[in-house]
This record gives structure tokens, sequence and C-alpha cells, in this order.
């Protein structure tokens, strides 16, 4: 075996996994977009020619959207299209590493000084760019270790699964539906950027819609109407003292990464005409799901706080909350679940250390996979601070230590014939 692991970290060629990041990179796929399919297909190539047998499928986004469980979504699309690739080999993929192709919008282009957020530039040995760190470092990672394994010749005794995703930034459809189409493994390995660390916990994030009341008035007899504004304020600080109250206690695996429950609103709209007393405000944002919580339980924790603001006009007018778009629940690795101590041995092969274990407190495409009974954890390029950011960028050092140590981990556990 020994020998068998020398031959595929030799077959890595990191030159060439970085020129396919900065490929990859210019892809604009962002979610929902005609860009997000194109990356796809592309994926379904270059694994079919690392001699992997793929399947790629139209996604029936009204059936899903039907199945019990369906994750929600948030962006919108007329299409989306599922790839898995499998080595050959009898029984279930020992192991499945996988990541989406979806990138998040680069917001004021301004921010980028100057830069094209989908034209990868190299800065000494750092890739910036969209989707650098999240996650298209870590999809070429996996694709690199495929085509590894067949460039040194080796034939997998347990097959190796690589899926890639679509629509994981707005709730995980893309996962959801590649469960949905049977496809399984004995465990996975999620390349999303982790700093070096394994994630073997994710808290939820629901996505709530606020409707406040005011009454409309002209704005020069103000004191005639209600501002919807000035309502929802003791709403918002309601909020404030909700999100305290759920990070009080919280789990070991979040010591010392702030509060791992956020509740943050992320919009507000409101109002239609300057000099009139707005009668509606709609505020949307995301709650936090406790490690562990029913995400029906969150909910309600969030409608009772919103309901008992004691304000007379709120009490006669309450606030309406609706749940649309991405609902992730929390997920987590079985504890004691032998493939934290085998990432943690790859990983210490590489780079002469252990990696520390933790929990995010984002939601991701884990909660899926291991409540389709699939043994789950994150370990991947990049730092998730850099994440849907102007300057999001990945380190090119963290891109080879993953994928070499991704390489021990499915020489190892798959097995060689």
């Amino acid at each position: 075996m020994r020998d068998v692991e020398a031959g595929v970290l030799n077959a890595i060629d990191e030159a060439e996994t970085v020129n396919l990041l900065a490929e990859t990179v210019g892809v604009p796929s962002v979610t929902g977009t005609d860009a997000e399919s194109e990356l796809q297909h592309r994926f379904a190539r270059l694994l079919t020619e690392a001699g992997m047998d793929v399947d790629v499928w139209k996604l029936d986004l009204a059936g899903l959207a039907a199945r019990p469980g369906f994750p929600g979504t948030e962006a919108p699309r007329s299409e989306g299209y599922g790839v898995v690739a499998v080595t050959e080999g009898e029984g279930p993929p020992a192991l499945a590493l996988q990541g989406h192709v979806d990138v998040v919008p680069t917001g004021d282009l301004a921010k980028w000084e100057g830069h094209d957020p989908f034209a990868a530039r190299i800065s000494g040995d750092v890739l910036h760019g969209r989707g650098a760190c999240d996650m298209k470092a870590g999809l070429v990672a996996n694709l690199a270790v495929a085509r590894a394994i067949r460039k040194a010749g080796v034939r997998l005794a347990r097959p190796l699964a690589v899926h890639c995703v679509i629509s994981e930034e707005d709730g995980g459809l893309g996962a959801f539906a590649t469960l949905a189409r049977g496809h399984t493994a004995q465990a996975a390995v999620i390349t999303e950027p982790t700093s070096g660390a394994v994630i073997t916990a994710n808290a939820g994030a629901l996505t709530f819609r606020l409707e406040i009341a005011g009454r409309a008035a002209h704005g020069a007899t103000r004191h005639e109407g209600v501002s919807a504004v000035e309502a929802f304020w003791p709403v918002f600080q309601a909020i404030r003292r909700l999100e305290a109250e759920r990070n009080r206690d919280v789990p070991d695996l979040f010591r010392g990464g702030g509060a791992p429950y956020p509740i943050e609103v992320g919009t507000v709209r409101a109002g239609d005409w300057a000099s009139t007393v707005p009668d509606l405000l709609v505020a949307e944002g995301r709650l936090g799901v406790r490690l562990d919580e029913d995400p029906a339980a969150a909910r309600a924790a969030f409608e009772e706080a919103v309901a008992d603001v004691a304000d007379p006009w709120l009490r006669a007018n309450p606030p309406v909350v609706t749940w649309p778009g991405g609902q992730f629940a929390s997920g987590r690795l079985p504890a004691g679940h032998a493939l934290l101590d085998e990432v943690g041995r790859a990983v210490a092969d590489v780079t002469g250390a252990r990696p520390a274990e933790a929990a995010a407190p984002y939601g991701s495409d884990l909660r899926l996979y291991a409540a389709g009974g699939i043994p789950t954890l994150h370990y991947g390029p990049g730092d998730v601070r850099y994440a849907h950011a102007p300057r999001e960028q990945v380190e090119l050092r963290e891109l080879r230590e993953v994928t070499r140590a991704l390489a021990l981990l499915v020489v190892r556990r798959c097995g060689a014939l």
C-alpha cells in the first residue's frame, strides 16, 4: 500500500490542478444561472475523462419540490443537473467526495478594486476570484484525486464516488436530488473550506420573512399614521434578545468561534413614497438552528419572540412570519465514527500535524447526507471568512495539501487491487 500511495501522490499534477481552478473560477456559475448547468456538464466530461462511470441527469424540479424533506430554494431557476461519477467495483462506494458548483453573486463590483471577479488572479501563492474558496478549490481537489488515481494506474478495491451538486448556496437542492436518485456511499467528505480543520458538525439556518403593518398618512401629518419602520424597531430588539438567549449555552465544538447560532436581518424594505408614512415593512433574514434542534422548534421560538413584543400597535396588528427560501437543519458526524480518525491520519501524514476538530455556524449539505444515513464531515481548502466576500481567495498551499490528504484517504479507505 505504501507503493500505491506514493504512486498516487506522485501522479498529482499540481500545475494542472491550479490551471483547472483558474478555469473553473472563470465560469460565472451563480446559483440558478445557465453557467451553473454549464459547469456541471464540464465536470461530467472531466470525470468521464478520468475513467469514471458518470451519471448526468436533468432534475425534475416540480417532483423534487413535492417530496418530503424538500430543502427549499431562494434563487429562481428553470433547470438543474446532477452529476455523480463512480469508479468500477462492487457494492456501494466506500467514500464520496462532494462539492457544489454554484457560487453567490459578486455584489458591488467596485469593491473588487478593478479585478474581474470571474477572472482568476494569482498573487504569490494565493488565487483570487469569486468561488475560489467557496468552493471551487474543493471541487478541483476532488477531480485532481480522481485524475491521479487513473494516471497512477491504480484499481480501487471498493468504489470511489465524486458528487458534483448545484444549489447548495440556497438550500441544497442538488444534494437532495442526488440522494433522491439513489446515490449513496459508506461515508462522505464535503470539501468546503475548513482552514485546515475538520468540521464534524454544522448548525442550521432557516430563512424567515417578517411583515410589519403600519398605517399610511401624509408625511406632513405623520402623527395621524403609524410608521411600519418605527413598529419594526421593538421587533428587531426582540430578535437580538432571542439571539443572545439561544447562544448562552453552546457545545464545546463551537468554543472560540463567536455566536454559533446568529440571527441576522439581511434585507429591509418599507414604504412606496417619500412623503407618505410607510404602511408596510418587509424584512428577511436567517435564523440559526442549534445543533440537534428540530427546525420546527427553532421556528416556534422565533415566532413566539416576535409575537410577545409588548407594544399596543403590534398587539392589535401582529407581525406576520413566514419561512420561504432555504431551510437548513443542523447535522453532525456520528460520535466515534472511524472517518474522523481516517481523515486525521491522512492530513497528519501530509502536513505533519493532526487537524483540529470543530463545528461550523452555517448550514451545508452535510445535514442532508447525514440524514440520508451517510456519515459525513467537511475538510477542504480555503478560509470561510473569505467566502461570499469581494476579497474571496484561496491559498494554493492549502489546495495542494488537501488534494494530497484526500488522495491518501481514498487509497486507504477504498483499498487497491
